[in-house]
């Protein structure tokens, strides 16, 4: 177990942490965290991306070092890679975290990725065409900053969202969008039947 796996279980202590196998030669280690918090949940992150040092501003240097997650409800079948709804999430935690790596650039919160080009929903069930890195929201309590060896570890997580969204947030700002989410009670924690933060007359004037 990695030492980031090690540290994690002292966030989750009853939780069943495993080391996903790689579906691909070059594939990022992940793991999987099975956990509870009001419901049953389960985490998939990355496991030893914040080995990559990010070339980040001087004012984000607090995110040097980044673990990336995915927070899926319990019914979530990550082996069933048949299912449209559900065989997106690891390919798209690996195509992330290895742009990151290749393209040797950095991610903060507020950065947005597009679903495919052209741009097309995420599954036949997650309308969603656009992923957002935001900060710790439903899990904010468990994956505060942590330190390992010599790093400082953020997490960010993985929030789909709609395009009027987007729309929304590269006009007024992540802050902005944040607190519409906060507002409407939603987080990192997926839901295939969730809908737009915004009002008809933001996508009518927008």
């Amino acid at each position: 177990m990695t030492e980031l796996a090690k540290n994690i279980r002292t966030r989750f202590p009853k939780a069943q942490i495993i080391e996903l196998p790689k579906q691909q030669e070059f594939d990022i280690d992940l793991l999987l965290i099975a956990t509870e918090k009001r419901s049953s949940l389960q985490l998939v992150m990355t496991n030893g991306l914040s080995v990559y040092e990010q070339p980040v501003p001087d004012k984000y240097s607090t995110l040097k070092h980044i673990e990336i997650y995915f927070c899926l409800p319990s019914y979530w079948d990550l082996n069933d890679l048949d299912n449209p709804t559900m065989n997106w999430v690891q390919p798209w935690i690996q195509k992330l975290a290895k742009h990151l790596i290749e393209k040797k650039t950095w991610y903060g919160v507020g950065h947005t990725f597009p679903n495919g080009n052209p741009v097309e929903a995420i599954s036949p069930t997650m309308k969603q065409k656009y992923f957002l890195l935001n900060v710790p929201t439903y899990l904010a309590d468990e994956l505060t900053p942590l330190e390992v060896e010599d790093k400082t570890i953020e997490f960010l997580s993985i929030v789909p969202i709609f395009e009027d969204e987007l729309d929304y947030k590269m006009g007024k700002g992540t802050y902005k969008l944040q607190k519409k989410f906060l507002d409407k009670n939603i987080t990192e924690l997926l839901d295939d039947y969730r809908m737009s933060t915004l009002k008809n007359k933001w996508r009518i004037f927008k």
